[in-house]
């Protein structure tokens, strides 16, 4: 992943991208016909360019820089929207994920921009921790939920497995998908196939990223994280990726 930074003929930054094809990309931007490209086009008088690594990283990084510096023409991109989120609720004393529109008096589990980005993820987690489809709000029916008749739902659905046993799997990826008290170090592509990028969080917070040679040990790793500031787009975008991992 590498960014791309566009700068008018005073030297002020107008434009933040990333791309893993900057070639490409920049190229859509110069030969672009929409009001937004031709207005590029119009003002770019210098172009930089740095390389991150990771996806993870470029994320994190672009969220950073877009409050940090608010170019004109990332305007749409000053404020993530996001407009979903994953719910705990109950159903029938079974702990059901449910996706529903953001309230701002209580806190979700991660949060997505559509309902169908936050449809596609929890269609992946209910699958991979054998959860029920219907209970998640995924398939309406009366009756048994599609998963139990193909047996990769234990029959939650119509009531027959366990609570308990259910329960804990449905914990287990909310324990698993949460950094609050968490401490520790994801570990990323490097810029170089000599290093690996590192994204720190120590007791829940988000304390910054870095970059350190391949074979580092642990203990060394906090040496190298340049210190930045936590903030709910920062939790989001790493909850994500927890998620996504």
């Amino acid at each position: 992943f590498l960014f791309y930074f566009f700068y008018d003929k005073n030297d002020i930054l107008i434009y933040i991208g990333k791309s893993v094809n900057i070639k490409q990309r920049v190229k859509q931007h110069f030969f672009g016909k929409d009001r937004k490209s031709i207005k590029i086009q119009m003002f770019t008088k210098k172009i930089k360019y740095e390389i991150t690594g990771s996806e993870l990283i470029a994320l994190l990084l672009e969220s950073e820089l877009i409050k940090d510096f608010q170019p004109i023409y990332n305007r749409a991109q000053r404020k993530a929207v996001f407009m979903f989120g994953l719910y705990l609720k109950d159903y029938n004393n079974y702990k059901a994920l449910v996706v529903d529109r953001i309230r701002e008096n209580e806190a979700e589990i991660t949060s997505f921009s559509s309902v169908k980005e936050a449809k596609d993820i929890l269609f992946a987690i209910t699958d991979k921790y054998h959860l029920c489809q219907k209970i998640n709000g995924l398939y309406r029916t009366s009756g048994p939920c599609f998963q139990y008749q193909i047996k990769q739902c234990f029959g939650a659905c119509i009531g027959i497995e366990n609570v308990v046993d259910y329960n804990s799997r449905v914990l287990n990826f909310v324990t698993k998908n949460t950094i609050k008290n968490f401490t520790i170090f994801f570990i990323v592509k490097g810029r170089t196939d000599d290093e690996k990028g590192l994204v720190f969080i120590k007791n829940g917070i988000y304390k910054g990223f870095g970059f350190c040679p391949i074979h580092e040990i642990e203990s060394n790793y906090e040496k190298y994280i340049i210190s930045k500031k936590d903030n709910k787009d920062v939790r989001r975008i790493l909850i994500r990726h927890l998620i996504s991992n």
